[in-house]
């Protein structure tokens, strides 16, 4: 097991949302370091990926809960996104759909979170539910 506290992102590649992600989630749960699983367009892929890329994911995500104790994943969509060129109201209800498919992996966290990231790249907590 690893030493300090984690949490796990599902996050975009693109590397504008990487610390504003990373400094949020450390700040709001107290965490020492943050596995970052991305992709493009994370909150589309989670959404409506694939089997073979939701797996991917998945097995990243056992990895970081299973490895260094992770209790807390994020789920972020952002504004200006190449990987995934929608709407606001789209990305949100992208991130909808990914908490419900992060919940049926049934990893042993306390919570999932979906979080949009704004023009500002300022956090916004679209959906947080227990695991």
């Amino acid at each position: 097991m690893a030493h300090g506290k984690f949490g796990t992102a599902i996050n975009c590649m693109d590397g504008r949302v990487q610390l504003p992600v990373i400094n949020w989630m450390m700040a709001q749960f107290n965490l020492d370091y943050v596995d970052m699983i991305t992709e493009p367009g994370a909150d589309k892929v989670m959404a409506a990926g694939t089997f073979n890329q939701l797996e991917a994911v998945k097995t990243k995500a056992v990895i970081s809960v299973e490895k260094h104790g992770s209790r807390i994943i994020v789920i972020v969509g952002h504004d200006d996104c190449a990987g995934n060129p929608a709407t606001p109201e789209e990305h949100k209800a992208h991130l909808l759909k990914a908490v419900d498919k992060v919940l049926a992996w049934k990893l042993p966290v306390e919570k999932v979170i979906a979080v949009w990231l704004n023009k500002d790249w300022r956090a916004e907590i679209v959906a947080e539910k227990k695991s």
